[in-house]
C-alpha cells in the first residue's frame, strides 16, 4: 500500500506532536509539554468546527459557546465537588474527568440542537450573524453570573481526576488530550467517508440537487452541527482543566474567530488541517508574543497570504489538492 503525500504529512504531524512533549519531559522542560497540550486541545476544538465548516460549509461564529460551555461544566462540577454544595435537584459535583466529559458533550449537544434548529433556517451572512448572536448571549449570561465568578472567571483548584493516572503530571494530561484528539480526528474521517458525510458535502455544494434525491438538507446540516458542537464542547472541558481556570473569554466571539483561523491556516476540510493550524498558531504566539504585544498583526499578514496564495492552507501547500476517500 502506497501512502499519498497528505497521509504521510498527517502521520508526520501526529508523530511530531507526540515526540515534542516526550523529549521535553526527558529534558525536564514541562513548559513545552503544556504548549503541546494546548495545541492538541485547540486542534480538537477546531476539528469539531471543521466538521461544520469544512464539510458542511457552515461558517459558524458561535462555536465559542460550546467551547465555553464545556469549560464551565468542568469548572462548576469541580467547584461543587470541592465545596460539597449540591447542584440542581440535589446532584453533587464531581472531579472525575470522564463524568465531566459526558456532561459537557450532552450539554453541548442540547445547546447545539437549539442554536442549530434556529440558525440553520437562514444561510450566508445571516447564519454567521445569528450564530454570533447566540454565542454572545451565552457570553453575557456568564459574565453576569456572580456565583461562578462573573467577569473574573472560575478557578479549578486542583486538576480533575482520571482513573488510574496522575493528571497533575503534565505528560500524563498531554497523553489524555492526545488520545482524545486522535479519536476526534478518527471520527471526522469516518464521517467524511460515510454516506452522511457525502450528503453533508453535497448539501454544501448544491442543496437543491440533494433535496431532489429525497434527502432533506436541513436535517443533514443540523445533525452535522450538533456533532460539531459536541466535539468542541469536549475540547472546552479539557482546556479548562489545562489552565485550571474557566474564563468568560472562552465564550467570546474572539474564540470563535480563532478556531476559524486555525482551520484556514491548516486547510479547510483537511483531516489534520486543524492540527497544522493549531501548531502554527501556538508556535507563532510563543515565538512573537514575547517580542511584541502586536504579534496578531503578523499573524494577520500570514492569514492574508494563505487566503491569497495558498487557499488550501498549510496542508494544501504541502500536499496539493485534497483527496477524500
Amino acid at each position: 500500500m502506497i501512502l499519498n503525500r497528505e497521509t504521510l504529512i498527517n502521520l508526520v504531524l501526529a508523530a511530531l506532536l507526540l515526540a515534542v512533549p516526550l523529549a521535553a519531559n526527558a529534558l525536564g522542560q514541562p513548559f513545552y509539554i503544556t504548549l503541546a497540550t494546548r495545541i492538541a486541545i485547540l486542534a480538537l476544538a477546531a476539528t469539531g468546527l471543521n466538521l461544520a465548516l469544512g464539510l458542511g460549509g457552515l461558517v459558524s461564529f458561535g462555536h465559542a459557546a460550546f467551547f465555553g460551555l464545556g469549560g464551565y461544566v468542568a469548572g462548576i462540577l469541580a467547584a461543587h465537588a470541592f465545596s460539597g454544595d449540591p447542584l440542581l435537584f440535589g446532584l453533587s459535583g464531581t472531579k472525575q474527568m470522564w463524568v465531566i466529559w459526558i456532561v459537557a458533550v450532552v450539554l453541548s449537544a442540547l445547546v447545539g440542537l437549539a442554536i442549530g434548529a434556529i440558525s440553520l433556517r437562514t444561510s450566508g451572512v445571516y447564519f454567521i450573524m445569528i450564530t454570533l448572536a447566540f454565542a454572545q448571549m451565552v457570553y453575557y449570561f456568564a459574565i453576569s453570573w456572580p456565583p461562578y465568578g462573573g467577569e473574573d472567571g472560575l478557578s479549578i483548584l486542583v486538576r480533575n481526576q482520571f482513573p488510574g493516572v496522575n493528571t497533575m503530571r503534565p505528560l500524563t494530561f498531554f497523553l489524555i488530550c492526545y488520545v482524545i484528539l486522535l479519536l476526534g480526528v478518527g471520527l471526522f474521517a469516518l464521517i467524511r467517508a460515510s454516506r452522511f458525510g457525502s450528503a453533508l458535502q453535497a448539501a454544501r455544494q448544491n442543496e437543491v440537487r440533494v433535496a431532489t434525491v429525497g434527502i432533506e438538507p436541513y436535517r443533514i446540516r443540523l445533525t452535522g452541527f450538533v456533532i460539531s458542537a459536541m466535539i468542541t464542547g469536549l475540547a472546552g472541558a479539557l482546556f479548562a482543566d489545562l489552565n485550571r481556570f474557566v474564563s468568560p473569554s472562552m465564550l467570546s466571539w474572539h474564540m470563535s474567530g480563532e478556531l476559524i483561523v486555525l482551520i484556514i491556516l491548516g486547510g479547510t476540510g483537511r483531516l489534520f488541517g486543524p492540527l497544522a493550524g493549531a501548531a502554527l498558531y501556538v508556535a507563532f504566539e510563543y515565538a512573537l508574543g514575547g517580542l511584541t504585544e502586536r504579534w496578531q498583526f503578523f499573524l494577520g499578514l500570514i492569514l492574508l497570504a494563505v487566503v491569497l496564495f495558498a487557499r488550501g492552507g498549510l496542508l494544501g501547500l504541502l500536499a496539493g489538492k485534497a483527496r477524500h476517500g
